[in-house]
């Protein structure tokens, strides 16, 4: 099993930032993933999801910021995230959508860190 979550950094609020997560083929390949994150005050939120079709779901906070988007080819999820503020600051990570999180074990794998300073 293998989910790790790439691409976090330092930026300043309006800039961008691309996160990446690879994930085993059992976790990725028809299956719809999410980004979800976490800070210390908070527990962890879904973000966005995207099905295995390419269907997808925002929170309300990022939508039309932040874009999600997989490469099947690949077994690999990406989040595209623009027009950042320092809310947004947070451990971002990949997974299944929150059912299939709960039935697979409620197993995480490693997230990056994603700081926007005003």
């Amino acid at each position: 099993v293998q989910l790790q979550a790439s691409g976090g950094g330092l930026v300043q609020a309006g800039g961008s930032l691309e996160l990446s997560c690879t994930a085993s083929e059992n976790i990725f390949v028809n299956h719809a993933m999410a980004w979800y994150r976490q800070t210390p005050e908070s527990q962890r939120d879904l973000v966005a999801v995207i099905t295995s079709g390419g269907g997808t779901h925002y929170a309300d906070s990022v939508k039309d910021r932040f874009t999600i988007s997989r490469d099947n080819a690949k077994n690999t999820l990406y989040l595209q995230m623009n027009s950042l503020k320092p809310e947004d600051t947070a451990i971002y990570y990949c997974n299944n959508d929150p059912r299939t999180v709960v039935q697979n074990g409620n197993y995480w794998g490693q997230g990056t860190q994603v700081t926007v300073s005003s």
